[in-house]
């Protein structure tokens, strides 16, 4: 079987798309902190990788198993990042700046259930509203949604904290408050 060179192309390919995949979750997994998971993770990534290199070093003579595996390493590369999407671990932060400071920005996003701490700044063209709101991950592109159908205008920065202490929020999200009010979204706003 791995005589015919296509079944061996495909072999190599599907093996290093794996292997990369394992590799882009296990460093997920250990920037987060995680490092149980990420070693148990580990264990079969390092399995794969030698299978998949090990076919590679033992046919250096035909050129398509280093084109395939090339090939596979950058589709892994991309399967991983769809899996770290659909995974969305840890926690985002987004500060908005709102430039109308009358609206009730504040109260919205709190009624869906986002922790929204909020003042009033002011702007090269005068007051506006700035908020600081923390959410999980698997949240972020409803939040920007959220947001952007309140303040089409509002400025956005969204960025990734690496610590969480104190705070109410954290209980509100472990009670799932901010995913049961999904179906409340279209009346809050």
């Amino acid at each position: 079987m791995l005589e015919n060179p296509l079944v061996m192309v495909t072999i190599i390919l599907v093996v290093n798309i794996v292997y990369v995949s394992f590799f882009t979750i296990r460093m997920i997994f250990t920037l987060k902190g995680q490092r149980y998971f990420a070693a148990f993770i580990s264990m079969f990534e390092i399995v794969v990788y030698i299978v998949g290199l090990g076919l590679v070093l033992e046919n250096l003579d035909r050129i398509e198993n280093v084109i395939a595996y090339a090939i596979g390493y950058a589709l892994g590369v991309i399967v991983g990042m769809k899996i770290e999407e659909k995974l969305a671990l840890g926690y985002i932060t987004v500060n908005v700046i709102s430039s109308d400071p009358d609206i009730e920005f504040t109260r919205k996003l709190r009624d869906l259930g986002y922790g929204v701490t909020s003042w009033f700044a002011y702007g090269m063209e005068g007051d506006r509203l700035a908020m600081q709101i923390l959410t999980p991950r698997k949240y972020e592109l409803k939040l920007y949604d959220t947001i952007r159908s309140i303040d089409s205008k509002a400025f956005i920065i969204a960025y990734e904290p690496k610590q969480i202490h104190g705070g109410f929020w954290v209980k509100q999200v472990k009670k799932g408050k901010i995913k049961k009010s999904g179906e409340k979204q279209e009346d809050a706003i």
